[in-house]
């Protein structure tokens, strides 16, 4: 099994590894061929993500049914809108060993509602519920403001929104049926954020879980 190790330079910086053991520390089932899993440190807080190592494990109950009410739980395209990226859990990764890497430009957010997030999320993620970014739900300009400013990154000029130093952000909720992470870039949008910073992870919690990935309560 081939073996990579990626240590950051600078001594702020914190240390991280893909973990590819050649002894009895093997995992049967990877991540991709190059890839066992991955270890890292965000936010002081030390991760890991793999797969299931139970050949005969089977999806969580929560994410195991195949119909749910349409509306509200409706089929999402795949592209959600022009300059938004849609990624997968390869590349998902990818943005959280650059985050572990000590890139503070990248934000990953769960926009499920906390009784969601409580059952389990996306190593790394922070819970921004899409109803603090919505109006129609409640969501006020000041408070609006405030993650915008807080957490994205975002400046405000004279009433004027300047993005230029925003964060990246990557967005997930529950899976292809699911609204809240469409609903949560659709208000980003809508308030100027740009597409470019903007990332869909569309297969949310359920492909998540389907592959067996890692999860943590918050």
């Amino acid at each position: 099994m081939r073996s990579r190790i990626c240590v950051p330079a600078g001594a702020a910086a914190l240390a991280i590894a893909f973990s590819f053991n050649a002894l009895a520390d093997d995992l049967t089932v990877g991540i991709t061929r190059s890839m066992d899993k991955f270890e890292g440190v965000i936010n002081g807080k030390p991760i890991t993500i793999m797969r299931n190592q139970d050949q005969t494990a089977t999806v969580n109950p929560a994410f195991a049914k195949t119909s749910r009410k349409c509306p509200p739980f409706c089929i999402q395209p795949f592209t959600l809108a022009p300059g938004v990226e849609t990624i997968g859990e390869v590349e998902l990764i990818g943005y959280i060993e650059r985050m572990a890497n000590g890139d503070d430009s990248i934000l990953l957010i769960d926009s499920r509602t906390p009784d969601w997030v409580s059952k389990g999320t996306i190593p790394g993620a922070v819970n921004i519920p899409w109803t603090r970014l919505n109006p129609a739900r409640g969501a006020d300009p000041i408070s609006i403001g405030e993650i915008m400013t807080g957490d994205f990154g975002a400046r405000e000029l004279e009433g004027l929104w300047d993005f230029s130093s925003a964060k990246t952000l990557v967005l997930f909720c529950n899976g292809n049926w699911c609204g809240q992470s469409p609903n949560n870039i659709r208000n980003l949008m809508r308030f100027g954020y740009p597409a470019d910073k903007l990332k869909w992870y569309r297969g949310g919690m359920q492909d998540w879980e389907i592959l067996g990935l890692t999860t943590v309560k918050p």
